[in-house]
């Protein structure tokens, strides 16, 4: 292939790329549309804490142990722990780390035929990965990191907490 030939594909599988990146739209109705179902530790960073969201469709599928179908939305509001003047991470009398800002939104959305775009180390059944600043503008972030992440919990639809959306 000529260098012009690299240059346009190169080009092309960038724009591709960013496309992706940018299907999934900031749900800004999900505090009141959504139902929170589970607060907790971040388990993949010890000075995070995360609330978890899901719209209806979500948890109605969760609920009656089915798959989540296409149209599922989760929400992830990414706190920082509150740390002390030393840069520990703090944490209240139960033993769980005291919530401080809120840092990003990270949102999951499955759709018909999205998971056939990742290889097989990157692809979470059709689930897509966005993160938001909290006022919802689109961060620019390695989302193969969220995807390599969740990609091994095919049993779980490549969730860490669908066992608590289903209560």
């Amino acid at each position: 292939m000529s260098k012009a030939g690299w240059i346009l594909a190169l080009a092309l599988t960038t724009g591709a790329a960013l496309a992706e990146d940018a299907r999934i739209s900031f749900p800004s109705d999900y505090k009141s549309g959504f139902t929170n179902y589970l607060n907790l530790d971040r388990v993949q960073n010890d000075d995070q804490i995360i609330h978890l969201f899901a719209n209806d469709i979500a948890l109605e599928a969760a609920l009656a142990g089915k798959e989540l179908p296409n149209g599922s939305v989760l929400v992830g509001e990414i706190y920082a722990a509150k740390k002390d003047n030393e840069g520990k991470v703090q944490k209240s009398s139960l033993g769980l780390r005291i919530r401080d800002k809120l840092a990003a939104v990270a949102v999951m959305q499955k759709e018909e035929g999205w998971g056939a775009t990742f290889p097989d180390g990157l692809r979470n059944g059709d689930w897509d990965f966005a993160i938001f600043s909290p006022d919802g503008k689109r961060l620019e972030k390695d989302l193969n990191a969220c995807r390599q992440c969740h990609a091994p919990l095919a049993d779980t639809q490549h969730l860490f907490s669908l066992e608590h959306m289903a209560r």
